[in-house]
């Protein structure tokens, strides 16, 4: 079963992604909150606004990484975070890792990735 409409925030340094990652989004149903591009305005969007699922960049605009802020959105409560992410060595992965994230997704990330996605969220999966 999918849950109703879910907010997202995306978070990607890059515009073409950043676009296409909203597209699949909404075609699925559901409303983006926020497209940033650096971990301190992910921070600030969450602050201003209720969101679902957050799907997170790692290498982000900024002082802060996206580990780093997905660290600092689990010390505050926020939502669930999935990586979208090209990075994918070992060093990176483990570092994502151990923030728990939802997910971990090589871009680019297909509408099948996020659908998943919010049936876990609907699930608490």
């Amino acid at each position: 079963m999918t849950p109703g409409p879910l907010t997202i925030l995306v978070v990607e340094d890059e515009h073409i992604i950043s676009l296409a990652m909203e597209m699949h989004i909404t075609k699925l149903g559901h409303r983006v909150g926020a497209r940033v591009t650096s971990g301190e305005a992910a921070l600030e969007a969450l602050d201003n606004a209720r969101a679902d699922l957050v799907l997170m960049d790692i290498h982000l605009d900024g002082q802060l990484d996206g580990i780093e802020t997905t660290r600092l959105i689990r010390e505050r409560g926020g939502p669930p975070v999935a990586y979208a992410t090209a990075y994918t060595d070992p060093e990176t992965r483990a570092r994502a890792l151990s923030t728990k994230p939802l997910a971990f997704l090589p871009k680019p990330v297909s509408p099948a990735d996020i659908e998943a996605l919010v049936r876990r969220v609907g699930t608490g999966a």
